[in-house]
């Protein structure tokens, strides 16, 4: 098996300090050491991608490096009995896609503390669509969903994106009323994920400065930081729950501590790259079953490893919206 090549979409340093990605074929041998062997059928490009593939060193310190923070196939080999070959299964989050080989190649080996058993009610492709974005979003729900869903509107920002849309998507399904922000003027896709109303991103941000706005959301998901976080805090009701997982719009919070200390609102970070094993298994379930989106196919676009420079392009432009699955078969 280590003399298999396999297609995988590849990050090169150019002589000009500048960076390509193209398909090409590698070997199973190159691969880094880990438990588990898995056969890649899909993966999802998310915004670490773009960013590894473009040469982020906070993201990737070495080139050549395939990224690809999601991955979804069958185990070939494994040295621990927790997997056999043939069991399906999900590997995000970690290393995987950063400085560790990722789901833009046919073929990953990662540790065992890494993979996810693929949990009944989801198909690998179905798993794809949700991916670390998905998860990311799952994360954010947990700490909102004590919240009684007639408390009042849930506010969601950067709705479009991978979070935000399927951020969206649970809440409405599991019966919130929810407000989306968005930067985007295409409405209907916001609206067929369950959105009862849209704020433009230049309205929401408006006539923002006071240290305090009055009291509209019960709870917030943010994906992007900034301004717009901000805003989300100051308009946030008494005792509510603000969730914070992004910084695309920007990693500084211009803010008082009077929303806090005047009204009891909660700020709470997400971290899905680091959370454990055990927990992690226990949200994939929830996500396959009670928190699974009732249009979750319709949320995606699919690509294939060629496909990848353009998507890349458009994701850093903002030009994406939901998710975009990457056919690996």
């Amino acid at each position: 098996m280590t003399d298999q090549t396999f297609d995988a979409f590849i990050v090169e340093e150019t002589e000009d300090n500048r960076y390509s990605g193209c398909v090409r074929q590698t070997r199973v041998s190159g691969l880094p050491e880990g438990d588990v062997l898995v056969r890649v059928q899909y993966s999802a490009l998310n915004y670490k991608d773009a960013l590894s593939a473009t040469g982020n060193k906070g993201i990737t310190r070495n080139y050549p490096h395939t990224p690809g923070i999601d991955a979804a196939g069958t185990v070939v080999d494994s040295r621990t009995q927790d997997f056999s070959p043939g069991d399906k299964v999900i590997v995000t989050s970690y290393d995987l896609g950063m400085n560790t080989a990722g789901g833009f190649g046919q073929y990953i080996r990662v540790p065992a503390g890494w993979v996810v058993p693929l949990p009944d009610g989801l198909t690998l492709e179905e798993s794809m669509i949700l991916g670390t974005a998905g998860f990311t979003a799952g994360l954010s729900i947990e700490k909102i969903v004590d919240i009684p869903v007639d408390a009042g509107p849930v506010l969601v920002t950067g709705a479009t994106g991978g979070v935000g849309s399927l951020a969206v998507a649970v809440l409405s399904k599991l019966g919130y009323d929810v407000t989306a922000v968005s930067g985007k003027t295409e409405t209907g896709f916001l609206k067929t994920l369950g959105a009862s109303e849209i704020i433009s991103r230049q309205a929401f941000v408006e006539n923002t400065k006071p240290p305090i706005l009055p009291a509209k959301w019960a709870a917030v998901v943010d994906t992007v930081g900034g301004d717009i976080l901000a805003s989300a805090i100051k308009s946030t009701q008494a005792w509510g729950k603000v969730t914070c997982c992004g910084l695309v719009a920007s990693p500084d919070l211009p803010l008082t501590v009077f929303p806090f200390i005047l009204r009891g609102v909660s700020l709470h970070g997400i971290d899905s790259q680091h959370y454990p094993i055990g927990p992690r298994q226990a949200l994939w379930k929830k996500l396959a079953q009670d928190w699974k989106p009732k249009k979750l196919a319709e949320m995606a676009i699919r690509i294939t490893l060629d496909q990848l420079p353009p998507a890349i392009d458009n994701m850093l432009k903002g030009r994406l919206r939901g998710r975009t699955v990457v056919n690996l078969r």
